[in-house]
Order: structure tokens, then sequence, then C-alpha cells
């Protein structure tokens, strides 16, 4: 059985990584009896943790926002300071530490007192980021918390979702995970009206609260589902796709072929498998061209055919070119002969 303090912060753990518990549960993970967990409980509330309880069969235990800040060792400056902070980090994106920005926004929110959520919400509300090209459709960071609760919940969620050509939809899902690319968020959440998975910009999600019912969360489309997300939206997307061995190592290409232009398989030391798609063959030439690695293409058969017609065109751009280097040449050679000899 753990010590007291050390069963006690087990415990604040567990009712922040679920919205809601029951005694048996919570018993069951800490390996004591439901007596003990009620005890551990009101050490909690003693503390300043606002831990809600409710009875019956279907009742548990629920981490909830108190009239005071948990005694968390931050001041209220340092407490709105690590709130905007997290805010800034998972709004934008920034590699490596965005989903546990949200993660811990989540938990951080759950307990922040009413003042400093006013406090927060100001400084977001009129603070104004200058973002470069590919940011500017930067995810609201609320949208996010409420999307990253959803799939910790295992509740449905419902929202309007505007797609490629502009037009919304009301979508209902299971939320599964939020996914992060060095530019933008994807929902991966089972779609109950098509009966499939269904990957979504967070970005273009807009949320239609209340939420819910609970539902038994399903087996994932993948167990990568960074991969899963990258072959959605760098392939699947696309009306053409293609299959080509890079004569470089994959650590090379991954240097230019970011998550949303492609997927990578390594291929031996010295080569690398690319999956990608493009709008047509004709633009997929340019966009296997323009990442600057040798190639060979593995399929389909008809992107040789886009390569050939595109050579032959350069070729003939190439022609004409010298040709009028030729005729400017000799212009110049008469140009010069008319006015040369002795003076």
């Amino acid at each position: 059985m753990l010590e007291t303090s050390a069963r006690l912060l087990r415990l604040l753990s567990l009712l922040q990584a679920h919205r809601e518990w029951s005694g048996a549960a919570l018993a069951d993970r800490l390996g004591v009896t439901p007596r003990t967990v009620r005890r551990d409980v009101d050490r909690l509330r003693e503390l300043g943790y606002p831990v809600n309880a409710s009875p019956g069969t279907g009742g548990g235990y629920q981490l909830g926002a108190g009239a005071e800040l948990p005694p968390l060792l931050l001041d209220d400056d340092e407490a709105v300071a690590v709130a905007v902070g997290l805010r800034t980090a998972a709004g934008h994106g920034i590699e490596g530490i965005g989903e546990a920005s949200v993660r811990a926004l989540g938990k951080l929110e759950q307990v922040l007192p009413h003042r400093l959520r006013r406090r927060v919400g100001a400084l977001n509300a009129f603070t104004v980021p200058m973002l470069r090209g590919p940011q500017a459709s930067a995810v609201d960071p609320a949208v996010l918390t409420d999307l990253a609760h959803a799939c910790r919940d295992a509740e449905r969620l419902r929202f309007d979702y505007r797609g490629h050509d502009g037009t919304t939809s009301r979508r209902t899902v299971e939320p599964h995970r939020l996914v992060c690319t060095e530019r933008r968020w994807y929902l991966v959440a089972w779609d109950t009206d098509r009966a499939d998975w269904r990957t979504f910009r967070v970005d273009r999600v807009t949320p239609r609260p209340p939420h819910g019912p609970r539902f038994t969360p399903r087996t994932p489309p993948a167990d990568d589902l960074a991969a899963y997300v990258s072959r959605g939206v760098s392939t699947r997307a696309y009306a053409s796709h293609a299959v080509v061995r890079l004569l470089v190592p994959r650590a090379e290409a991954a240097v230019r072929v970011s998550p949303s232009a492609g997927t990578l398989e390594e291929d031996g030391p010295d080569a690398c498998v690319l999956r990608t798609g493009a709008a047509s063959l004709d633009v997929m030439v340019i966009h296997v061209m323009l990442m600057g690695f040798p190639f060979e293409v593995l399929e389909p058969p008809e992107l040789i055919d886009a390569i050939r017609a595109a050579r032959d065109r350069l070729d003939g751009a190439l022609s004409r070119a010298g040709e009028g280097d030729g005729e400017r040449d000799r212009e110049g050679s008469g140009e010069r002969g008319g006015t040369g000899g002795p003076a």
C-alpha cells in the first residue's frame, strides 16, 4: 500500500486524468478500501482541492474548479503566466510540445478560480500574434482544450465543419485523439453518420455543445496515428497517388519532406520510399522534382508518361532558348563585322 502522501498525489493525478471516477474504481487503482478513498478525498479538500462527490450507484468523484487556487506552489501571477504560455504553445503548434501543452492546459484550467480565468481570457482576447504565412489559421486554444476533454472523457462531439470548398456541415463523432503537425492540428474521430474513421482539421471545427453521451472507445484505425493522419493529408486527400523511391537516406529526405507532403519508409541505408499525392500527375511531377533528390518511380506507370511529357516540354523550351541565343550571337557577330577594320 502506498504511503499517505504518495497516495494523495496518485489520487489527485487520477482525478485530473478523467472527468469522473467511481469510488470502487479509485479504490481498485490505489489498492485501498472505498473508506480510505473517502478519507483521502477529505484530505484533498482540506488542502484546497475542490473534489465533488455525487451519491448513488451512478455517482462518483470529480475534480472541480474552486474558489481559491489549490496549493500548486504557484501564486496568481505565476498561474496566469503558465496558462497563457500553455495557450500560446498549444495554439501555435510549437514542435514537440503542442500535445503536452494541451494536456497540461486542460488540467490547469480545470482548477483555475473564476477571477484568474477572467485574467487569462482577457490576455488572450486582446493579444494579437504576428504569425508567419501557414500559421495564419491558428487554432483557438479553447477549441483544442474542448476537444481534448471530449477525447479524455469519451464523450460524443457535435460540431460544424467547414470543408475545402467552404461549405459547412454538422458532424457527430466519437473523438479519439488530437494529432499535431508543424503547421496544423487534426482530430481523429469515428463519424457516427458515415460509420467510418475521419480526420478533421481543427481550425475548421466549431463545437456545438452540449457534448455527450459517453461512448465505449473503439479500436483506433492505426497503431501509429501520426502516420495515419500524414497519409490522409498527404495522399488520400488527393486524386492522384504515387509511390517513389528516393535515392537518399530517410533522415536526409525527412529534412525536406514534411508529414503533410508525404510519408517516408526506410528502404535500406541509402534509400527510402515516399508515398504522396497531388491534384494531378502533372502536379505530381513538379512536386517530386522540387524535392531535389534523385528518384525512381515505383507506381503508377502513368507517372513515367507524365515525366516524359514534362521532359519533352522542357527540351523544347531549352531548344527554342538555344536558337534564340544563336540568332543573337549571329546578330552580334554581324554588327561587329560591319563596324570593324582599321580606321
